[in-house]
């Protein structure tokens, strides 16, 4: 049997998400940005002799059945390409779980990306992005394993940000401790999509990344969905206006939340940040991390 292999499964952050509308298949079009951060789940796939597919974890807040990702993931590879193996997958959650960081979509990734190596199945990235694409919207970013893209379609149509492969951005993250339902906040938008705030302009974001000014990469932030997830869920707006007190001109919450980050100079600033709001506010889950 082949060894075992240990896998970081990072988050993501969105710099811009904008909903453009329904589509016919219930799904919504999208245009964002993706940013892949620090913040890790560890995953560790180890075969079987059997060709069971096994989820071994210690976090009560991910199922083990066929509604994990990196379940459907494993067994998606199995269907397609009539396989008799097995594997046990180990995920050590670090990624809260429901937090709009796409953990488990980047477990998912995860899987297919070690699987894809494990099971010698030699697959490139867009024929694994192609398998990606009917496991979730967000898992093709991670199959491309690039720090910055840009997301169309679904979100699932990746276009890597070359020029920005360099940058390395500092984040403060706060997670309050709720669950929001990703469903539930796009039905909200669709019987309020006429009351969003106008959207910034995606173009002068890149530009502005791309020249590195970050005090105008956060003043360009933006997503549809915030506005929506901070009214069901007050918390958002708490998080945010204590990172405003905090100094922080600009924050953002990430995907349908209720994760919200902001931009700091360095690992220093952002490290003292955390530590105070560690001592804050004991319920909020609060990471450094950056971009990787």
């Amino acid at each position: 049997m082949s060894p075992r292999l240990i896998l970081n499964s990072y988050a993501k952050l969105n710099l811009y998400l904008a909903v453009l509308g329904r589509r016919r298949d219930n799904y919504h079009n999208l245009n964002t940005v993706f940013e892949r951060i620090s913040l890790a789940d560890r995953i560790v796939l180890s075969p079987r002799r059997d060709d069971k597919i096994r989820i071994i974890t210690a976090s009560c807040d991910i199922p083990k059945d066929n509604t994990n990702l990196a379940f459907r993931a494993a067994c998606l590879l199995k269907e397609v390409f009539g396989l008799d193996k097995g594997v046990d997958i180990k995920i050590h959650k670090r990624i809260p779980v429901g937090s709009g960081m796409g953990g488990g979509s980047s477990n998912a990734a995860s899987v297919l990306m070690g699987l894809n190596k494990l099971w010698r199945l030699n697959l490139n990235p867009e024929k694994l992005a192609g398998l990606a694409r009917k496991i979730g919207s967000d898992v093709p970013f991670f199959v491309y394993n690039h720090p910055f893209a840009q997301g169309l379609s679904r979100g699932d149509k990746i276009r890597p940000i070359r020029q920005l492969f360099k940058l390395r951005l500092w984040h403060i993250l706060v997670i309050p401790k709720i669950k929001v339902s990703t469903p539930l906040i796009y039905k909200k938008w669709d019987e309020h999509s006429g009351l969003t705030k106008p959207r910034q302009d995606v173009k002068i974001l890149l530009s502005a990344l791309r020249k590195k000014d970050t005090s105008l990469v956060s003043s360009l932030l933006f997503n549809d969905l915030e506005q929506i997830t901070s009214g069901l869920y007050p918390e958002v707006k708490q998080v945010k206006k204590t990172l405003s007190r905090s100094g922080l001109e600009s924050t953002l919450m990430s995907g349908s939340g209720p994760a919200v980050f902001g931009f700091l100079a360095s690992r220093k600033e952002a490290a003292t940040l955390c530590k105070q709001l560690k001592a804050k506010k004991r319920s909020w889950r609060v990471f450094v991390a950056h971009t990787i």
